[in-house]
């Protein structure tokens, strides 16, 4: 223990200034034994730390190395578990409990004194000693062996006072004694006669050090008689210098007084400085030019160079009323009268500015209002005024320009005050907002009969003829007139249905139409028209509010704030402002709000014309859809918080609810099909229209952004087409119902094999499967009638086996005899057979309809099927008649050529 004691202090505990105290040889109680060193340890500097050091040996067993370590004022119990009997596992409670096994008791009571001493010497925090012996916490350690290599010695070994007052020696001690030990060769053999040695020496330097002192009085002497000279100079300079003091007292009273009289110079200049600073402040921040009085009293605000002086002076103006006054100025008389011009300019010049601007505003609402007949008024005059007049010729004439008048010179114009309205706005806001409701009235008016004109030609140009007079757009349901927004469309529309063929816009008409009937250029020219609305809406809203912030001077800068993109449970996506500058939502507030009130008809508008667009034909709304998402998404992308965007969104909604009502339109005209029980069911209506439906979307939704909306709808479609062929297969009477199941499914399959949707993959599968049983099911159920009598023989044959017949014996059954056997297979010969196939072909051809042309598929499969029985009976015949030479009275090779000539007849 001794040498593993020296081993850590000397690897583990000197180089980091540690002194090792005490050492116990340990292992985890209820574990592996895995042997370790407990350490009580002290720093050497100060103040002292006291750890408790776990060290072991590392992996090759060669050296230890420092594991972990707990200081000792962290430790609050010590449990021996018996203080009367020898027991060597005790508990060292740090944050959590550890609990040890020592080698042996006698290293575990010197650890636990050790512990102990420590804790009586080093914290005021007393640790807890449990079940430990009383005599074991009064008695020092057993002295151990002492630390080498000049070390002080272990607590647990002697007195801690003895190691407390130990001073190691530095390196020049140790050289000076080993050089004295070198001249006495007998230093170490004989100590005695060295330290009497040293000792002589020792007296020797005493007595020379005493003979020099004596010899150096004489020195001495002569020293305290040069001091006493030096201190007679000292009293004779201190004299001097007492007189040349009195001499310049005379001379400091003057300098006092001259310093005196400059600091007054000083204060005067100051104060001088001072004033002219502050006239010179005054001067330069609180005079308002000649030039800028006369603009504001008299400028032009009619020519540019009148509104630029005017600009000018306004700033300047505001620049002179803002100046920030020191303490006591507002007291001057001058101060006050330039404040109280200042004020009347202020008022002068914002009255004049706000009795212009609205003059500007009438003047430009005058201009664009003047009476000019509108594109509506020259229809209505054109069409409705002259009797016998071909409408459809004057529409097609007429219909040609969808646009909205461009009021680019009316900002541009306007947007020369933008900065006189920033001085408004910041000086007299009363009237800045008077001239806000002003500008937002006289344009309210003239966007709202714009907008109504302009929606007013798009639902001509939606409800047109053509120029051969057939209605492009039928009419949806049985009401007979369109929604329009004025009473002169709904007569138009009302006079024109009757000669459009109408159009139910539903799955069992588009399976039952040509390419012609679904008139793909109609709805083309509507797609082109609800694009062209929607393009020159955006462009509107966007340029007015972008005048509205410019002109007005409200911020619009979406960076300063958070938006947040909610979707709705019907997909659509709306903006929400999260957090912004307080000042930065009153004035987006105030865009939004004379944005709203500028173009309040266009969300109404808009709906109407969707409403109408709606009703000429319900599949409009799948062009609506994907316009109107694509639109609401760039306009997101500029501004998610603007007027635009937000409008966008709401008639969005609508859209979608028109979307999903036609859709669950169709469903339901698909649960209410009827069919004929006279005819044969052949490819459903809405199967086909399906077919149509989806390749029209598929064409619509190409890359646009709602592409989800309508896998979700084929989802719904499709799972009703499929419950909807089960449910006509299973009241068919004229078809069997695995016919109408094969040959629907096979169509659905086909369709869907084609377009590869993605999302009706697992449909695609389904329909699959569902056509591949039916046809197999088909094709069992039919064979059975060519073959009755043997398939019922062979039936009971397999029936005999089944409850236990083995069989080689099923021939001696009286029923299935080789008697038997032979009376049934000469029931059929060849011929029959044929003339049995013959008839089963052209039953099979009564039932398959020619549209899917599966009659061939299902003859081949059936030709399988029929080898697939003639060759299990054959099998049958071979183990239950062996040897008997029955055979049929047909081989396969002639099934062959029955099948194939039978087809070829046919």
């Amino acid at each position: 223990m001794t040498a593993i004691k020296h081993a850590l202090q000397r690897d583990i505990f000197t180089p980091n200034d540690e002194r090792l105290l005490s050492i116990v040889n340990v292992c985890k109680a209820g574990k592996k034994k895995k042997n370790c060193f407990l350490c009580a340890t002290v720093t050497t500097e100060r103040p002292v730390q006291v750890k408790v050091v776990k060290v072991k040996k590392t992996d090759k067993g060669d050296f230890y190395k420092r594991q972990m370590a707990w200081e000792l004022r962290d430790l609050t119990e010590v449990d021996a578990k018996d203080a009367n009997k020898e027991n060597p596992e005790f508990d060292l409670h740090f944050e959590k409990v550890y609990r040890w096994v020592a080698s042996s008791t006698a290293e575990k009571n010197s650890f636990i004194s050790c512990i102990w001493k420590l804790n009586q010497r080093y914290l005021r925090k007393k640790v807890e000693f449990v079940n430990v012996s009383p005599q074991l916490l009064e008695e020092l350690p057993k002295a151990e062996e002492s630390v080498p290599s000049g070390e002080s010695q272990s607590v647990a070994g002697g007195d801690e006072d003895a190691l407390d007052d130990y001073q190691e020696l530095n390196a020049r001690e140790e050289q000076d004694i080993e050089s004295m030990m070198a001249v006495c060769e007998y230093a170490i053999s004989n100590a005695e006669a060295f330290a009497e040695k040293l000792s002589r020496e020792l007296q020797v330097l005493d007595g020379a050090n005493i003979q020099s002192i004596m010899a150096s009085e004489k020195q001495v002497n002569i020293l305290m008689q040069l001091l006493d000279q030096a201190l007679a100079e000292v009293d004779n300079i201190e004299g001097k210098l007492l007189s040349y003091e009195e001499m310049l007292q005379s001379v400091k009273e003057q300098m006092d007084q001259i310093s005196q009289s400059n600091h007054l110079i000083q204060i005067s200049n100051t104060n001088n400085g001072k004033l002219l600073d502050e006239i010179q402040f005054l001067v330069n921040y609180m005079d308002l030019s000649k030039g800028h009085i006369k603009a504001l009293q008299e400028g032009d605000l009619s020519s540019p160079k009148g509104i630029e002086a005017c600009i000018n002076a306004s700033e300047a103006l505001s620049q002179c009323m803002n100046v920030a006054l020191k303490p006591g100025h507002d007291k001057l008389m001058a101060v006050k009268q330039q404040q109280h011009l200042f004020s009347e300019l202020r008022d002068t010049f914002a009255r004049r500015l706000t009795n212009h601007l609205n003059n500007v505003f009438v003047h430009q609402f005058n201009h664009f209002s003047h009476f000019k007949m509108t594109i509506p008024q020259f229809y209505r005059s054109s069409c409705l005024s002259l009797p016998g007049h071909d409408q459809s010729s004057t529409l097609s004439q007429h219909t040609a320009e969808l646009t909205l008048p461009k009021h680019s010179p009316l900002h541009r114009d306007l947007l020369r005050y933008a900065k006189l309205m920033e001085w408004l706005k910041n000086t007299q806001r009363e009237k800045y907002e008077g001239l806000s409701r002003t500008y937002v009235d006289y344009m309210t008016r003239l966007y709202e009969r714009e907008i109504k004109d302009f929606f007013e030609v798009a639902k001509i140009k939606m409800a047109g003829t053509s120029k051969d007079g057939k209605g492009k757009f039928g009419l949806h349901g049985s009401s007979g007139k369109l929604t329009g927004s004025t009473s002169s469309l709904n007569k138009l529309a009302v006079s024109s249905s009757n000669s459009r063929r109408s159009q139910s816009s539903s799955l069992l008409d588009m399976g039952n139409m040509s390419a012609s009937d679904l008139d793909v250029a109609d709805r083309t020219r509507f797609d082109k028209i609800f694009e062209q609305v929607l393009s020159e809406l955006e462009p509107l809203c966007l340029a007015e509010q972008d005048f509205i912030s410019k002109f007005f001077k409200l911020q619009q800068n979406p960076t300063l704030a958070q938006v947040e993109n909610v979707d709705d449970s019907d997909g659509t996506v709306h903006s929400r402002l999260l957090t912004e500058n307080r000042h930065s939502i009153s004035e987006k507030d105030m865009v939004r709000m004379m944005m709203n009130k500028i173009f309040q008809s266009i969300e109404t508008e808009l709906n109407s014309l969707i409403a109408l667009v709606d009703k000429i034909d319900s599949f409009n709304s799948l062009y609506m859809l994907v316009k109107m998402s694509h639109h609401v998404w760039t306009a997101q992308n500029v501004d998610p918080a603007s007027y635009l965007s937000t409008t966008l969104g709401n008639v969005l909604v609508t859209v979608k609810r028109n979307f999903d009502k036609c859709i669950s339109g169709q469903i339901r005209q698909m649960e209410e099909v009827k069919i004929s029980k006279k005819s044969k069911v052949g490819i459903l209506p809405f199967v086909t229209g399906f077919e149509e439906f989806a390749k029209l979307a598929e064409a619509i939704f190409r890359n646009a952004e709602r592409r989800g909306d309508l896998d979700k709808a084929y989802i719904k479609l499709i799972r009703a087409v499929f419950g909807n062929v089960e449910k006509v297969a299973s009241e068919s009477q004229k078809t069997p119902r695995d016919v109408v199941m094969m040959e629907n499914f096979h169509h659905i399959f086909s369709t869907l094999s084609s377009l590869k949707i993605s999302c009706l993959e697992a449909e695609r599968k389904e329909a699959k499967q569902k056509y591949t049983d039916h046809l197999q099911s088909y094709v069992i159920n039919s064979l059975g009638q060519p073959l009755e009598k043997l398939n019922h023989f062979f039936e009971g044959v397999e029936a005999r086996v089944a409850q236990g017949v083995r069989e080689e014996e099923v021939s001696y059954q009286l029923a299935f005899n080789k008697q038997e056997l032979r009376k049934v297979i000469k029931e059929y010969p060849g011929k029959e057979v044929k003339k049995g196939l013959d008839n089963l072909y052209k039953k099979v051809d009564k039932h398959l309809c020619e549209e899917e042309n599966l009659l061939q598929v299902v003859w081949h499969s059936m030709q399988d099927e029929f080898i697939r029985q003639y060759k299990h009976f054959e099998g049958l015949i071979n183990r239950c008649y062996p040897g008997s030479g029955i055979t049929m009275e047909f081989t396969i090779q002639d099934m062959l050529e029955y099948f194939s000539s039978i087809a070829q007849s046919h």
